[in-house]
């Protein structure tokens, strides 16, 4: 697309080849609804995972990844491997918080093994009573000693249980909603701390976790008590237009894979792509999907320039994106009839995956309330008001 740099324009075609020459079929052996350590080592190996972190902490990045780097990998990645590019995802998920907010020790510790693929890292923030509404967060974090104890469950944590490190956040301050959360540091050995994996319709390497009096030092605080919802969303204002940008690698697979199949197919004597029916469909799904690319490249741009709308922008790229994915892919999926549905097609594999990106880092539901929000903040300021 227009705007990328030549530095991206590589890093998008040397992503888009290990996806589908190396990580791909690695990703294809790996444990049902686990994390695939082979695969993470693999991310490493071919420069992939080195790319999200500076130099000094065991990546190639000159501070870190940029909104529009992640983005790019996210996309390419996600044509050609889904579960490559969630593994990718969550690897740096669990890890920016530590890297933004974490101590000089605790960067030191985590984000080189995990750039090297070494460590497997999980974000843990959603709970049983607090999915989108993330400042209902329950789980206690009790003052002991020089530390504290954590005690209480999450549930639908990408990575759990198998992670080596949690960035984990719960409640310091009972009934003081995004004002009372702390974000810390869990080791995954940690005693008191187990798992358990949940089976979903994608078999995503996904848990819940039971934290029994877990205890951390006060080191393991990233930022400050109290303030770890800020944490969470500097984090989540980085990471939600790459959701957007795995969604249009996604939904760009379905589309190559419809308009192949519309030109080679014929039915009543002619090819799909002549019916006016099947090509119009095909025009949506394109210009959905260039639309969406837009969306969130655009977001990405307004982060890396630390504009002022970052959070509404991210979510509209998020929003805009998961649902066209949803759109476009379902589509493909009546293009090819039955043949779609059909188990080990790349379209039941996509049709199963892209219904959680609609869910997962805030509900569609969820980045509609931001947007509005976020409207009326701009209007406020723009008025003086």
């Amino acid at each position: 697309m227009q705007g990328l740099s030549d530095e991206h324009r590589r890093m998008r075609d040397d992503a888009r080849g290990v996806a589908r020459d190396e990580l791909a079929p690695i990703a294809t052996r790996g444990p049902h609804g686990r994390v695939n350590r082979d695969l993470v080592r693999a991310l490493a190996d071919h420069g992939i995972l080195p790319a999200l972190f500076p130099a000094e902490l065991g990546g190639t990045a000159a501070e870190g990844v940029s909104a529009t780097a992640l983005c790019v990998l996210r996309e390419a990645i996600a044509r050609q491997s889904v579960t490559a590019e969630t593994t990718l995802a969550v690897q740096g998920l669990g890890s920016y918080p530590i890297l933004q907010s974490g101590t000089d020790d605790l960067r030191a510790r985590w984000i080189p093994p995990v750039a090297k693929g070494q460590a497997v890292a999980a974000f843990a923030l959603t709970e049983p009573g607090a999915g989108s509404d993330a400042a209902a967060l329950a789980l206690r974090a009790e003052r002991d000693g020089d530390g504290f104890r954590l005690t209480g469950t999450k549930t639908w944590i990408s990575h759990a249980p198998d992670a080596d490190v949690y960035t984990l956040f719960a409640r310091t301050t009972p009934d003081a909603g995004a004002k009372g959360v702390t974000a810390f540091v869990v080791p995954g050995d940690a005693t008191g701390l187990r798992g358990a994996p949940i089976e979903l319709l994608a078999p995503h390497a996904i848990g819940s976790l039971e934290l029994d009096g877990v205890r951390v030092p006060a080191s393991a605080v990233l930022g400050e008590v109290d303030r770890g919802f800020a944490v969470a969303m500097r984090t989540l204002d980085l990471f939600r237009p790459s959701v957007g940008a795995a969604a249009v690698g996604m939904a760009q697979a379905a589309l190559d894979a419809a308009l192949d199949h519309a030109d080679h197919r014929e039915s009543f004597g002619q090819r799909l792509r002549e019916f006016q029916a099947v090509a119009h469909q095909l025009a949506d799904m394109a210009t959905r999907l260039q639309a969406a690319r837009l969306l969130v490249f655009d977001a990405a741009a307004a982060h890396d320039a630390g504009g002022g709308q970052v959070t509404g922008q991210a979510a509209m790229a998020k929003l805009y994106a998961t649902e066209t994915a949803q759109f476009v892919i379902d589509a493909a999926v009546q293009i090819h009839g039955a043949a779609g549905l059909e188990r080990g097609h790349l379209l039941e594999e996509l049709y199963r995956e892209v219904r959680a990106l609609r869910i997962y880092e805030g509900a569609s539901e969820i980045q509609r309330t931001i947007i509005a929000r976020e409207l009326y903040r701009d209007r406020r300021s723009t008025d003086g008001g």
